[in-house]
């Protein structure tokens, strides 16, 4: 991308990408810091778009911004929100415990430095909420009627592609300031045929018939981690599309279940699990010893694959021959991403395909409330427990 920007060119498929950003309510200011073009040059191309008359160089003659290169530029406007999200919860610190009522009157007072939104969610308040604190000055009253409910069941629904139950319909509603017990939610949507998808099967990708050495179980399916970065897993699947299959490999860390490192690529080499472990580093920069746990497929047992490991001073670790069960919380992660991704949906191109897989894993660390973390976000819980080291040092 370096190449690109220094020459000022810029394709239609990478000024696509970031009027998308803009349209999915990021600002032009943060989207443009992100991916390092300037403000007035997007603030162009999302009139240009809005009025149709978006141009730019044919992919023949200019130089195409890769997959990786767009999960790069995805990847710094998610740094760009977290930074954001700290700063809020710092600046937050005197009403996090405090009434509704206070919170408002904070996001009120803070409301031309952050985005209204995102205050409300650091805040853990809704929207609806605090406009309707706005109009009468107080907070609304704590009983909300059925119709109201099913209203935001339904938004809820649609967000998530229908893929949560009543359980996780229950806590996203809590999580958006909504007094209402789970049975409550249980009958609105059993009434109204609202359900959530159930998992499938899919086929193994794994290769394991090869000669190739084969690292010792180190986890023996403790799936558990006390801190962030002491175990993580990883796994290849892949994603059918009318250009052929796309392989996505993905790194978890196992102490959130946050997705840490991804690539997208047409092909299964030992350069796909390769790139997502090295996203994963850079991202992280885990202590030496940290675990990293696979299948026995040819691509992690590779010589490359093995001595990146090595050079990152991390330690290598495999399942049993043909088990998913050693390594049941990628599987899980897989099964959730396609009954999500995949269900009825046919992807016309590789581009088409990696974009919403990478709305996805964004939605699923930020916002996919997990049953095994209490009902949050992998992104909360991190976040939560980096808190509490905080406050036990001082």
């Amino acid at each position: 991308m370096s190449d690109i920007l220094k020459r000022g060119k810029y394709t239609l498929e990478f000024k696509e990408e970031s009027i998308r950003q803009v349209l999915a309510g990021a600002s032009i200011g943060s989207v443009a810091s992100s991916l390092g073009i300037p403000k007035g040059s997007l603030g162009n191309w999302v009139r240009q778009h809005q009025r149709g008359q978006l141009g730019g160089q044919s992919p023949v003659s200019a130089t195409p911004v890769s997959a990786d290169q767009m999960e790069i530029s995805r990847l710094r406007a998610e740094v760009a929100q977290l930074r954001m999200e700290r700063d809020i919860g710092k600046k937050s610190r005197g009403v996090l415990c405090a009434g509704h009522a206070a919170k408002y009157a904070w996001i009120q007072k803070m409301k031309g430095r952050w985005p209204i939104r995102t205050m409300c969610r650091v805040l853990s308040v809704s929207e609806s909420g605090f406009y309707g604190w706005q109009r009468s000055g107080k907070a609304p009253s704590s009983r909300v009627s059925d119709q109201r409910i099913l209203v935001h069941i339904r938004a809820i629904h649609r967000e998530v592609e229908k893929e949560y139950g009543w359980p996780r319909m229950y806590h996203e509603l809590r999580g958006h300031g909504l007094r209402v017990g789970k049975e409550r939610v249980r009958l609105i949507m059993q009434a109204y045929g609202i359900r959530g998808k159930t998992k499938r099967r899919y086929v193994v990708t794994t290769d394991s018939e090869h000669a190739l050495p084969v690292a010792p179980n180190l986890v023996q399916r403790q799936f558990t981690a006390s801190a962030p970065d002491q175990i993580w897993c990883g796994d290849i699947t892949y994603i059918p599309t009318e250009e052929g299959w796309l392989y996505l490999a993905a790194v978890i860390d196992l102490f959130g279940r946050q997705v840490v490192g991804w690539s997208l690529k047409p092909h299964m080499q030992t350069e796909l699990v390769k790139d997502a472990l090295m996203m994963a580093s850079l991202r992280r920069r885990p202590a030496a010893g940290l675990i990293f746990h696979s299948d026995r497929g040819s691509q992690y047992c590779s010589h490359e694959f093995q001595e990146t490991l090595r050079a990152l001073q991390i330690r290598a670790s495999m399942s049993r021959k043909g088990d998913c069960w050693d390594n049941s919380p990628i599987e899980s992660f897989w099964a959730r991403l396609k009954l999500a991704c995949l269900e009825g949906q046919k992807f016309r191109s590789h581009r088409q395909a990696t974009a919403t897989i990478m709305n996805w894993i964004s939605f699923y660390n930020h916002r996919r409330l997990h049953s095994s973390l209490g009902y949050i976000s992998p992104m909360e819980y991190e976040k939560r427990w980096h808190a509490s080291q905080y406050k036990i040092a001082a």
